[in-house]
């Protein structure tokens, strides 16, 4: 008989380190709200993030810049209250931490303090890896992101793959050892081509969670709107959909509108009744006005 969320002891940062050691694969999902957050409850993720693909996924957003602190603390607050096992880590919006290690050290702590998250992620290597060292001495876990990095991506050639020449794959190699110098328990490896993956993950000490860096990663990570088929415009090619969701809300809706419109809802079922007597005592009143 499997064991119910209830029955799994609550995950900390520093057990990532002991499931790599172990061999055992890493379940990361992204969740933006409630409902979402008890969804990853239930099914057994180990790892949670509120990414700030929120952005997209959810406030409607053309990328993940414009998403702010206040927008993002809002929605790390609902999927906290959801969470009992996995790690919650909440990401870092751009703009609330590039700027020095006090401003990245300040959102991180409003983070922590008025979400109640277990770490924060930021991306990037170079400058990012100095705002991480800050923010783990700070006393705050942190998590790193490197390859195809959103919030910077427009100055980066766009949304490709990173990684696909030795040279830039050895960029990626460099930015995760940063991170992993810096005090980071984790990195993300994010569209990097899986030779590549294989060949840096071993030379990283902590966990590397990868989402379209192939299978060499310790674990994986999906945006879950993307897995579940509620978003099911065109999709990146590491997205596998497990269900159509989607699809099964438009006809749900237009079935809801379609009885509406033909009177079939609601039906007696679904009203409450009255008791004769006061029925009688309501026609009596109502003629009496």
């Amino acid at each position: 008989m499997s064991a119910t969320p209830a029955d799994r002891p609550r995950l900390r940062v520093g057990d990532l380190a002991s499931m790599k050691a172990r061999g055992e694969k890493i379940a990361m999902i992204t969740a933006y709200d409630h409902p979402s957050a008890l969804a990853a409850e239930a099914g057994g993720a180990d790892v949670v993030l509120v990414g700030d693909s929120a952005a997209m996924t959810v406030l409607g957003y053309d990328s993940t810049v414009p998403v702010t602190v206040d927008e993002m603390i809002m929605l790390c607050r609902a999927v906290r209250r959801g969470l009992t096992r996995p790690v919650m880590v909440a990401d870092l919006p751009f703009g609330s931490y590039e700027g020095s290690d006090e401003m990245a050290i300040a959102t991180a702590q409003r983070f922590v303090k008025e979400t109640g998250c277990d770490a924060v992620k930021l991306e990037g290597g170079g400058t990012s890896a100095e705002r991480a060292r800050a923010i783990v001495r700070a006393g705050i876990p942190v998590m790193g992101h490197v390859g195809l990095t959103p919030q910077t991506a427009n100055g980066q050639g766009g949304y490709r793959a990173r990684g696909r020449t030795a040279e830039e794959a050895l960029e990626v190699c460099e930015g995760a050892l940063a991170l992993e110098a810096a005090g980071c328990f984790a990195v993300v490896f994010e569209a990097i081509p899986s030779d590549a993956t294989a060949a840096i993950a071993p030379r990283i000490g902590i966990p590397v969670i990868g989402i379209g860096a192939g299978p060499a990663a310790d674990g994986q990570v999906l945006v879950f709107h993307d897995l579940l088929g509620i978003y099911d415009g065109p999709a990146a090619r590491f997205v596998k959909r497990y269900d159509a969701l989607r699809a099964r809300m438009d006809a749900g809706v237009a079935a809801y509108v379609g009885e509406v419109r033909a009177a079939e809802y609601p039906a007696a079922e679904h009203g409450y009744g009255m008791s004769n007597e006061e029925y009688a005592r309501l026609e009596e009143l109502l003629a009496a006005r």
